[in-house]
């Protein structure tokens, strides 16, 4: 969120006001994908005149418009495709919920917004957190006084740099490259400058930005990054952009990790950060790769709309296997529990279980994916976004590849549909879709028996 809260602060200057609340998504000004929308409180001093703190939030949106409910369009274009554009959107003014003029920005253009009404109380859930970070602020902030927190808010980025950099030292940089289903790669090379305890990533040969929706912003590069450097941290720091300090990143304007608007994004935060993850630990020799997608599967109507993540394998290391049916890396997000997506949704869970045998073989094992089957009730628009259907997660050291995943669709009379990886389908009442996720990499050559 750093660069979203930096791009509000630029555009703004001097025109904040005490009980301003400001909104964006946009892609190209720190955002993810339009869904994920970002709800900013400058938090002012004594007199009023100039922020001091910053307090934000941000959230994923069931739906924002676009091509397809749920607002991760399979195949859209361009980003006008993915749903509304939100950028530094005066949301509330000296303390006015500015309501009417947010209405009218999510029933614009060709998609608008599904159910705004689910966006407006969703955005007084975020301006309500966020209110409540500031009161908690201040209260700190009385306590101990403005300049010790400030520095005590430079201490924790202090720390993080230096942990980073005293893992940097133990580790070895390398060159990686990975493609994706169609073809499109990223390429990175890590080099380690053991004396200044520094690193550059560098992105330079990845593919150039695509007409799909793989692109990722530059904020998604920069936050696989971070992901990747803080969990070789040793020491339980907190996440902070402190981390990136010692590391130049270095992305090519225009390519796929720092598209140009209007370049269709929705899968780059789900997908394509993934793929730089697992890149990132292969350039590192560290760990093989896990299922490398979110397996991102969405349907509904004008009345429903619907999004879920799907865990798979993940991958091994040196001395442990890799866990099976788990969210990994650039994933966070939990299920919806099976009672309440049934009473909600005119859909029926009929299996959600592990997929045997789907993780790479090897000394150490990788994780085994999962297998969800859900059957729909009425008829609806279902769409799935994932990746390595076609090439699968890669072992290292000798262990052997994951499985890739499969998607279809199985209707009321015996036919079976195999999909892409990124496919839209239009379900009808009794037609079953079946999401079979990848399995992780394995490590090491698997010893005989």
């Amino acid at each position: 969120m750093g660069d979203s809260v930096r791009a509000v602060l630029r555009a703004r200057g001097d025109d904040l006001r005490p009980g301003d609340v400001i909104a964006l998504n946009n892609p190209y000004n720190g955002g993810t994908h339009l869904p994920d929308v970002t709800v900013i409180t400058p938090v002012f001093d004594a007199s009023g005149t100039r922020p001091r703190f910053v307090v934000a939030s941000r959230g994923h949106h069931a739906d924002i418009g676009g091509a397809t409910p749920g607002s991760m369009p399979p195949r859209s274009r361009n980003i006008h495709e993915e749903g509304i554009l939100i950028d530094n959107f005066l949301l509330v003014r000296a303390g006015r919920f500015r309501e009417n003029e947010l209405r009218a920005l999510l029933g614009a253009g060709d998609w608008p917004a599904r159910n705004p009404d689910q966006n407006v109380a969703d955005l007084e859930a975020q301006i309500a957190a966020n209110e409540k970070g500031v009161r908690e602020l201040h209260k700190m902030v009385d306590h101990y006084g403005p300049d010790v927190v400030q520095a005590y808010m430079s201490h924790v980025q202090d720390n993080a740099e230096a942990a980073v950099r005293e893992a940097l030292a133990g580790l070895q940089g390398g060159r990686f490259e990975y493609p994706f289903d169609d073809g499109t790669r990223i390429v990175v090379s890590i080099a380690i400058d053991k004396a200044a305890r520094s690193a550059i990533i560098d992105f330079s040969g990845t593919s150039p930005q695509q007409p799909t929706n793989f692109n990722a912003p530059l904020a998604v590069c920069r936050t696989a990054v971070l992901y990747v450097f803080r969990t070789l941290v040793r020491d339980p720091i907190p996440l902070n952009e402190g981390c990136l300090r010692p590391l130049e990143i270095r992305a090519p304007k225009g390519s796929l990790l720092r598209p140009e608007y209007p370049a269709a994004v929705a899968a780059g935060n789900v997908e394509t950060s993934q793929c730089i993850t697992d890149a990132l630990f292969g350039a590192l020799g560290v760990m093989a790769a896990a299922q490398g997608t979110m397996n991102n599967f969405t349907f509904g109507n004008q009345r429903y709309q619907y999004f879920e993540t799907l865990c798979g394998g993940a991958g091994a290391g040196p001395g442990f296997h890799g866990a099976s049916a788990v969210h990994t890396h650039m994933t966070n997000s939990r299920l919806t529990d099976p009672e309440i997506l049934e009473q909600r949704f005119p859909v029926l869970l009929e299996r959600f279980a592990i997929r045997q045998g789907s993780g790479g073989a090897g000394r150490f094992r990788g994780g085994d994916g999962v297998v969800r089957r859900i059957r729909f009730l009425e008829p609806m628009s279902a769409a799935i976004l994932s990746n390595r259907r076609k090439v699968p997660p890669f072992g290292m050291t000798g262990g052997e590849s994951g499985k890739t995943g499969r998607n279809r669709v199985e209707r009321t009379d015996g036919s079976r549909k195999e999909l892409a990886s990124t496919e839209e389908v239009r379900m009808e009442a009794g037609d079953v879709f079946v999401i079979e996720t990848p399995g992780g990499g394995g490590w090491g050559k698997q010893e005989s028996k």
